[in-house]
């Protein structure tokens, strides 16, 4: 299981330590096998096989197999409802009076058109319940014998697996890069981190865990081992580790039910709290901003019990309201209150991190005599924040010449909100003098590359990763506001979920845009067909996993996921969205894994999900990630209810600036040796970055794909 999860995340395979031996048949086997599904495999990885015995050259291959399928979605079986999809589908009215004739004939009556008017008149006809309607009404294999081979196409994706170490040192090597990760990681990625810090608990250590919820996730497993705890300094840290090990959400964004504690861990945790107040009776300061959880924390630690941590009982004691401590936000709020900006941001100096967050509305609320001041103090500031916060002011402040169409609030869990955007633009000469401070820290920050740099033009418009959490896991899935070119001329998405009980129905829409985002239509289960766009049929239960497809001939659309009834995207057993591209005489399945581009979980808080949008850009298509989620209603939501409020956050998401990897490789190029890749392989070692790594870089080289971008990401 850890060498599959170290495959589908680095796309390297962990070299085998089996016996030498012929494993030749097996090489060629494997490497028919991966072209199947999209992959191919480096000279060293078939080599590396072919060296191996076959007992353990075929283990290693199936491995490989197992895990590249699963990464595209290629491991269920993706039936479409109508077995000619995408020919043969008919009229959405038509079918449904196909069902609704069926069903009338079924119970002994006449379907005369009079009688099916009859019967939808008197309420009484549910659609969705017409004999027929919404189950298969034929196999995957039927499916899959209705359909030619695809035809193949210079276009099919094609990923390269690289051999890599041992799985131990493969393992290490990414479980150091994830514990010392300068952005907070995503869900699959902590829980990777997670197995990874149990399997490598007695090797090598991160130097700094700069995130707080990577070390709670370090520390739950060392709270569990008995091991000493690390990098314990905040009162919040301890909070997030008992969230942490009692199976809850260490962002503290959700709600956790605490589980009970051996007396070991209660002494542990009470002991590391004494210690963080002692040495800082600051700290003291955060735990109003989580007193309930705190109040709940502490009837399961039993504080009173423990005279020796005076200093662990004060911890509770201001969460219960017995004791008050202000904050720093809450005398910087003070200030604000009295009319001083200048004051709050002296204040706030003491953090830079919460200065920076709030240089925005410092500066708007200053006066033109306290602009001055508060400018000084985002200076004084930007030696000591992180580079993650940096890049993050850099680019708010690149987005507040002019207010935008409308102001979207996206949370941890991916949900959106809108409002109108009422704050007036900060001065130009003010944005201008922002930025260049910016730059100029995040210039001198910057990882210095020791070869020159060879840039793919696929990776530029790529949104720096700043934050794991504005992504879902899955395969070619980038940050959002990422803009990735669409080759082909059809697209077809795919949604795909497995109910865990109830009967759970899912359903695949487009909503179509023209260029001021107004709606011109959409394809859904209540309208099959729109101007060449094709629904494959409505499946309303997936107790064996079920499949919707839509294919849409290039045009601007937003592709939904509504969840019409039964379990949310977190309670079913599995789903995701992805898409692929097809030339248009191209025939086939409607799944095929060498056509696949991109496959994202869905796995968001809410009921609808907004995944991407394809448009029409500088250089011609584009798909551009939004990874939203809207709450919607418990049941029945339709793309036709969601028009404006879908239009309004895409509108709102393509207007904005992303900080991309184009702007670290402007800043490089002041002190490096930046070359823009033309396909063809250097003579000397070169950093390569990109979406994929190219076989055959010269040996000494060094490489960021897409799961390394992070680590671009000034510390």
């Amino acid at each position: 299981m850890l060498e599959k999860l170290l495959i589908s995340r680095t796309l390297r395979v962990p070299a085998s330590t089996g016996a030498a031996g012929d494993g030749a048949a097996v090489a060629r086997q494997l490497d028919a096998a991966l072209l199947d599904a999209g992959f191919s495999a480096s000279r060293a990885l078939l080599e590396h096989v072919g060296g191996v015995a076959p007992g353990p050259a075929m283990d290693l291959a199936a491995t490989v197999v197992s895990a590249v399928r699963e990464l595209v979605g290629d491991h269920v079986q993706h039936n479409a409802y109508f077995i000619g999809f995408p020919h043969d589908v008919p009229d959405t009215v038509e079918f449904w009076t196909q069902r609704l004739r069926a069903a009338v004939l079924a119970g002994g009556g006449t379907a005369s058109d009079a009688v099916l008017r009859d019967a939808v008149r008197s309420g009484a006809v549910n659609l969705l319940d017409l004999p027929g309607y919404g189950t298969y009404q034929h196999t995957y294999a039927e499916l899959l014998a209705a359909h030619d081979e695809l035809i193949a196409s210079a276009g099919d994706r094609l990923t390269l697996l690289h051999l890599g170490d041992t799985a131990d040192v493969e393992a290490e090597r990414l479980y150091l890069a994830l514990a010392g990760s300068t952005t907070p990681l995503g869900e699959a990625d902590l829980a990777l981190l997670g197995e990874l810090a149990v399997a490598c608990m007695d090797g090598t250590q991160p130097d700094v865990i700069p995130v707080r919820e990577h070390r709670a996730v370090l520390n739950g497993v060392r709270l569990v081992l008995g091991r000493t705890l690390v990098a314990v300094d905040t009162t919040t840290d301890v909070l997030r580790l008992a969230c942490q090990v009692s199976g809850g959400d260490v962002s503290l964004a959700a709600p956790t039910r605490f589980r009970s504690f051996r007396r070991p861990e209660r002494r542990v945790l009470l002991a590391a709290l004494d210690r963080v107040v002692a040495a800082h009776q600051d700290r003291l300061g955060d735990v109003a901003r989580h007193a309930e959880p705190w109040k709940r924390l502490g009837e399961r630690l039993h504080p009173h019990e423990h005279e020796q941590w005076p200093h662990a009982q004060a911890v509770f004691a201001v969460a219960r309201g017995e004791r008050r401590v202000r904050n720093l936000a809450a005398r910087a709020e003070e200030a604000i209150g009295a009319g001083g900006a200048g004051a709050a941001a002296s204040v706030l100096s003491a953090a830079p991190g919460l200065l920076l967050r709030s240089a925005d509305r410092l500066l708007r609320l200053a006066s033109p005599a306290e602009q001055g001041v508060v400018v000084d103090a985002v200076r004084g500031a930007l030696g000591s924040a992180s580079g993650r916060v940096l890049c993050s002011l850099r680019e708010h402040v690149g987005n507040r010449l002019a207010p935008v169409s409308a102001r979207m609030y996206v949370n941890r869990s991916r949900r959106a909100w809108i409002g109108p955007d009422e704050r007036p633009p900060l001065p130009a000469g003010l944005v201008a003098e922002l930025s260049a401070l910016l730059d100029a820290r995040i210039a001198a920050r910057l990882p210095r590359p020791q070869r020159p740099l060879l840039v793919d033009p696929d990776v530029l418009d790529v949104a720096l990763p700043l934050s794991g959490k504005s992504a879902e896991g899955g395969f070619g899935v980038l940050p959002r506001g990422s803009r990735a070119p669409v080759a082909g001329e059809l697209l077809r998405f795919f949604t795909y979920w497995r109910q865990t009980s109830l009967r759970t129905d899912f359903d695949l829409s487009v909503l179509l845009l023209d260029d001021e985002y107004h709606s011109v239509g959409q394809v859904s289960w209540t309208n099959y067909h729109h101007e060449g766009v094709v629904h494959s049929g409505d499946i309303t239960e997936a107790p064996d996993g079920a499949t919707e497809f839509i294919d849409v001939p290039l045009t601007i659309g937003a592709p939904h996921v509504h969840i019409y009834s039964g379990e949310s995207f977190q309670q079913v057993a599995e789903s995701m969205f992805g898409y692929q591209t097809r030339a248009l005489d191209q025939r086939g399945a409607p799944f095929d894994a060498r056509t696949v581009r991109a496959r994202s979980d869905l796995r968001g808080k809410g009921r609808i999900a907004l995944p991407m949008v394809f448009a029409r850009g500088e250089r011609g298509w584009e798909a551009v990630w939004l990874h939203l989620y809207l709450e919607g209603r418990p049941s029945f939501n339709r793309v036709e209810e969601q028009t404006f409020t879908t239009a309004d956050r895409v509108r709102a998401l393509m207007e904005r600036r992303y900080l991309t990897v184009s702007y670290l490789v402007d800043l490089w190029r002041a002190g490096a040796d930046v070359t823009i890749w033309d396909g063809s392989l250097p003579d000397e070692p070169v950093t390569f970055i990109g979406i994929d790594a190219p076989e055959g870089l010269p040996a000494g080289s060094e490489t960021y794909t897409l799961n390394r971008l992070h680590e671009l990401i000034p510390a």
